[in-house]
């Protein structure tokens, strides 16, 4: 409320309509501003250049990684050769005992070692072809 010469019960004067049936409207136009040509290619160089830095540096790490799985591969198919190779060394040794049991056990006599061993020619003998 306005207050004039000490009267707060004055009434606020209205503005005045100059035309109420005619309301004006404003629009607001904003142009987009084409980009030329040459910096809409050089946008499109510098984009390519990028996906194919992006690709390589991904290919590299993919390549790295399946080197990196393969080494893995690798360290786990010795670990298991070598196991495999102790399991054998192992029955080598008892089967190597065996043998000397098993030939005493058969009557065979170990040679002495200044003793000569004199092999035939042929191993099969002759008297069975006649």
């Amino acid at each position: 409320m306005a207050y004039t010469r000490g009267n707060l019960a004055v009434q606020p004067k209205r503005k005045e309509e100059i035309n109420p049936l005619y309301r004006e409207k404003t629009k607001v136009v904003t142009k987009r501003r084409v980009l030329p040509l040459q910096e809409k290619l050089l946008y499109m160089l510098t984009l390519g250049v990028c996906v194919l830095v992006a690709i390589t540096l991904i290919s590299r790490y993919v390549h790295i990684y399946d080197l990196n799985l393969q080494a893995q591969k690798l360290d786990m198919d010795i670990a298991t050769a070598k196991k495999q190779i102790s399991t054998f060394e192992m029955e080598k040794q008892n089967l190597e005992q065996k043998v000397a049991q098993k030939a005493k056990d058969l009557g065979y006599v170990a040679p002495d070692e200044n003793a000569t061993i004199f092999i035939p020619a042929s191993p099969l003998s002759t008297e069975g072809d006649n």
